[in-house]
C-alpha cells in the first residue's frame, strides 16, 4: 500500500500538459467530460468513446476526441503510459493555459493544475 498523496488529473510541464485520463471504450457516444476522483484519491478526466479497444482504436479515438475538444492537432497528443489500461497519461503539447482553459467543468482544474507539480519534461 502507497502513502502517497492522490495525485491531479493535471500536471503542468513545460511543453504543455500531462492528463490522466479514464477510458470508457464501447460507449454510446464520444464525450469528454467530467473530472472525477478514483477509489484510490487519483483525479481523471472521463473519457468515453465508441471506438473498440482493440489494436489501438480506441486510443486513437480519445486522441482524435480530444484533439477536435481542445483544438489542438492530433499529433500534439501522445499516450505516454497505460495503453492497454483505461486509466491512461497522455501529454497534450502546446499552450498549458489554453489547455487546461478548454477542459469541461468538474473537479475544479484550475484547482488541479495549481497543486499539480511542475515537473521539467
Amino acid at each position: 500500500m502507497s502513502n502517497a498523496a492522490p495525485a491531479p488529473a493535471i500536471q503542468i510541464r513545460p511543453d504543455g500538459v500531462r492528463l490522466r485520463v479514464r477510458v470508457t471504450p464501447k460507449s454510446r457516444r464520444d464525450e469528454i467530460g467530467p473530472f472525477e476522483r478514483l477509489a484510490d484519491g487519483n483525479e481523471v478526466l472521463i473519457v468515453r468513446v465508441r471506438a473498440a479497444p482493440a489494436e489501438g482504436e480506441a486510443n486513437a479515438a480519445v486522441i482524435a476526441l480530444l484533439a477536435a475538444g481542445l483544438g489542438l492537432s492530433r499529433s500534439r497528443i501522445a499516450v505516454v503510459s497505460g495503453p492497454t489500461a483505461r486509466v491512461k497519461t497522455l501529454h497534450l503539447q502546446g499552450d498549458a493555459d489554453a489547455i487546461v482553459a478548454a477542459l469541461p467543468a468538474g473537479v475544479d482544474p484550475a484547482a488541479s493544475a495549481t497543486s499539480a507539480s511542475r515537473s521539467p519534461a
